[in-house]
């Protein structure tokens, strides 16, 4: 059974998608593809059904990522079925938190910064959608950052499965 992981911002179109495709890139060039599930979604559904906006698209695209994508929101019933519910800020996290269903489904949401350990204290993702460019750019750096602490962790998880 694969690794599930979910990533989560507020409309799932900008900070989600841009890390789902980074990180299923990440887990590609890790050879992990087959073990490992990527996906993202929103804690609204605003947006749902909607594509990226352009401005994330441009930025996955400059960057050799893939952009196809369509906006949904996250729901309570997920928690089942994931094993890794990664919040883009602190403001994702809590209501993540507040949504599931046990205990032990909040401890599977985690802020995807707290995986890059020269964040420092500044865990969360800044939102760019009211931004300019160069806040999309500043959002894929972060995530980028943060694939490789992720990749590690995952593969711990993976590695005690087998064990």
């Amino acid at each position: 059974m694969p690794y599930r992981v979910c990533f989560v911002c507020t409309g799932n179109i900008c900070r989600s998608p841009m890390a789902e495709s980074v990180f299923r890139t990440q887990v590609a060039q890790a050879g992990l593809d087959g073990l490992v599930e990527v996906d993202s979604a929103g804690t609204d559904g605003w947006h749902e059904g909607d594509g990226a906006d352009p401005r994330t698209v441009a930025v996955l695209e400059a960057g050799g990522y893939d952009s196809g994508h369509a906006a949904r929101q996250f729901r309570a019933s997920w928690f089942s079925r994931l094993d890794l519910v990664v919040a883009l800020d602190s403001g994702h996290l809590k209501a993540l938190r507040r949504l599931a269903p046990t205990q032990e489904d909040a401890e599977k949401v985690r802020l995807l910064r707290s995986y890059d350990p020269a964040a420092g204290d500044g865990l969360d993702v800044p939102d760019p959608y009211y931004g300019r460019m160069d806040d999309f750019e500043e959002c894929l750096e972060m995530v980028e950052a943060a694939g490789p602490g992720l990749l590690a962790a995952i593969r711990e998880q993976l590695e005690g499965r087998a064990a």
